[in-house]
């Protein structure tokens, strides 16, 4: 029990909505012709995640970037629950599943999945891991637009039906812009740690208050792109506990962040929920 508890913390479990809901979108937007590819579809996105989220931890760490006591949730290395040794291993290990699962998923789709595969791979390394790290640099929030939307929904769209359907292509860009919100409220948090190790994120280049309105403007773009996904349906009212979150977020400060990112988690969840409302009526 103690050794599950302990994976738990190393993969973040609370962060998985962001790789978990495009799949399922990109899943409720199809006929689904076969639920054991789906099914490794989503064990292979999971794992992409949480591959990526072992990779910063470590490069975070490394940087000091991460410390004891910090206002996000806890870091198992620099909280020293686990030694540098354990998470190599846990990368490593990480990284076969990911390798077996996508070899099958690319034995299934084919050259566009192997592009998919091999581009997440390369991002979810650069994320923290060079010198010029998306997430330094400040633009990791594009490439979370991209991977945590667009692509994980219409790359499990093109698994179940060889296209690449427009429909799953808007609606998983609602998912992408939930994912990105989760980065700005992080960033938020982090802003005076990241300033100290140099981490260039948009609120610290550009101030807590453009973050904010940053926040507020992706929330106005997801009922915009979930009508063109569906036209008028009820994945639009995710605009309602889009909003209350960003209030939310504006009067958060410190730890208070850390519920503000689990309600983000959640409101991943419902835009899903949402979807398949709407489809079915």
């Amino acid at each position: 029990m103690k050794k599950i508890l302990l994976w738990l913390k190393i993969i973040r479990p609370q962060t998985l909505f962001a790789s978990f809901c495009p799949i399922m979108v990109g899943l409720i937007t199809v006929e689904v012709s076969s639920w054991f590819v789906a099914a490794i579809t989503l064990l292979c996105g999971l794992s992409l995640q949480i591959l990526a989220n072992l990779i910063n931890d470590y490069y975070d760490f490394k940087r000091g970037a991460d410390k004891a006591g910090r206002a996000g949730y806890k870091r198992v290395l620099s909280e020293g629950i686990v030694n540098v040794s354990s998470m190599r291993k846990a990368i490593a290990t990480t990284l076969f599943v990911v390798l077996v699962t996508g070899a099958y998923l690319i034995w299934c789709g084919g050259w566009p999945i192997l592009l998919i595969g091999v581009t997440a791979i390369l991002f979810a390394w650069l994320y923290t891991a060079t010198r010029f790290s998306l997430a330094y640099l400040g633009i990791a929030d594009i490439f979370v637009l991209i991977y945590f939307g667009m692509v994980a929904a219409t790359g499990t769209a093109y698994l179940q039906t060889s296209t690449f359907e427009l429909t799953t292509f808007y609606a998983g860009t609602v998912n992408g812009l939930i994912s990105m919100c989760v980065l700005i409220i992080n960033n938020l948090r982090d802003m005076e740690d990241d300033r100290l190790v140099q981490k260039k994120t948009f609120p610290v280049r550009f101030g807590k208050r453009a973050g904010e309105i940053g926040m507020f403007v992706i929330v106005l773009l997801m009922p915009l792109f979930s009508y063109l996904a569906f036209g008028w349906n009820w994945s639009q009212f995710i605009i309602v506990p889009a909003l209350i979150l960003y209030f939310f977020t504006r009067k958060a400060q410190g730890p208070t962040y850390n519920r503000c990112l689990l309600a983000t988690g959640l409101l991943n969840l419902l835009y899903v929920l949402m979807v398949e409302l709407g489809i079915r009526n």
